[in-house]
């Protein structure tokens, strides 16, 4: 299961589109375990079982598969019948151009794009309605699932050489080379996401029934976020996941280092061109390990400090407050409150 955690700011917009038609969306949130109250906060955070949840319950109340975020509505079941008429097509580049052109048959739909450029690249981008996608999620969420799906026809990850955005760079904008897994640029004509043109000649190796399997589990398979391994800081936040799981003492960097065969100094660069740091992803994997046990509620809080390798109580409340806004008790709390009748 993916522990990794997710910005309140993609609550707040999964959430705009079910606003804007007017439902309530209070016991859409407690339907997902997610407290209403972290949505005031910009340093809040919640799993990604909760965000699934949250998604799972926009999509029957909401009846689109678009959430309410386009300008029109896509009826349920529109997605697994583009993803039937790409099966049958001789590579991944005839594939996309086929999933590009039956969008284009829906009125108000995004528009989709699929150009080859003279440098071996390809592009495909996104442009939506920005005035119905005032927080551009759904226009981000088209490219990472149009990139994960292509992968998953393929049956391996089409790495990114880059993404582009067709606004300018939001308060979370640290958010995006993780989840996009390549360098990202601000201020673009359209979002796009770029990569090697030769894996359009791919051939396709799914077959039905592992469509079928996949589509039980989408569209939140394909928009979790997962560590490939492609990058260096996703090899540490991975080593250091697995290290937490096993003991509440991280390794050290060098200890890290000489696992991935590494000098240290090479790693701190490495990571530094990443954009990030060692104890930046030391940070990360205890406040996701944090938000998820508080979340699952099984574990005293005393006992999760213990486990996440803080010394006092008092430690781990000050860490909790810096990540998220908020006390690791407030959190549980809210979390857990019984729903008002």
């Amino acid at each position: 299961m993916d522990r990794r955690t997710i910005t309140v700011h993609h609550v707040r917009a999964v959430l705009r589109g079910a606003e804007r038609t007017g439902l309530d969306t209070v016991p859409l949130l407690q339907e997902a375990k997610i407290p209403p109250l972290l949505l005031g906060d910009d340093r809040a955070r919640v799993t990604s079982v909760q965000f699934a949840r949250l998604f799972r319950a926009l999509y029957r109340a909401t009846e689109d598969e678009f959430l309410g975020l386009g300008t029109a509505v896509s009826r349920p079941g529109t997605f697994a019948m583009m993803c039937y008429a790409t099966l049958g097509c001789r590579d991944l580049g005839a594939a996309v151009e086929r999933g590009v052109t039956y969008y284009g048959l829906f009125p108000g739909g995004p528009e989709l794009s699929l150009v080859q450029q003279g440098d071996g690249t390809a592009v495909f981008s996104v442009r939506n309605d920005l005035d119905s996608d005032e927080d551009r999620f759904l226009t981000e969420c088209l490219v990472i699932i149009w990139h994960r799906l292509c992968s998953w026809l393929v049956g391996r990850r089409i790495p990114l050489s880059g993404a582009g955005f067709g606004y300018p760079p939001p308060p979370h904008r640290d958010e995006y080379e993780e989840l996009f897994g390549c360098p990202v640029r601000f201020g673009e004509d359209r979002t796009t996401a770029a990569f090697d043109a030769r894996w359009l000649t791919a051939p396709l190796v799914r077959d039905e029934p592992a469509l079928e399997a996949m589509l039980r589990r989408s569209p939140f398979e394909l928009l979790s976020r997962r560590a490939y391994g492609t990058t260096v800081a996703e090899q540490v936040q991975r080593t250091l996941a697995r290290a937490l799981r096993e003991s509440p003492r991280l390794p050290e960097l060098g200890d890290v280092a000489a696992r991935l065969a590494l000098s240290p100094a090479t790693l701190r660069r490495r990571l530094a061109r990443e954009s990030t740091s060692y104890q930046q992803l030391k940070d990360s994997v205890r406040r996701d390990a944090a938000i998820a046990g508080l979340a699952e509620g099984r574990e005293p809080i005393a006992g999760l400090a213990a486990r996440l390798g803080f010394a006092e109580d008092t430690s781990f409340h000050r860490a909790f407050r810096r990540w998220t806004g908020t006390t690791p008790g407030a959190y549980r709390i809210s979390s857990h409150e019984t729903p008002r009748q």
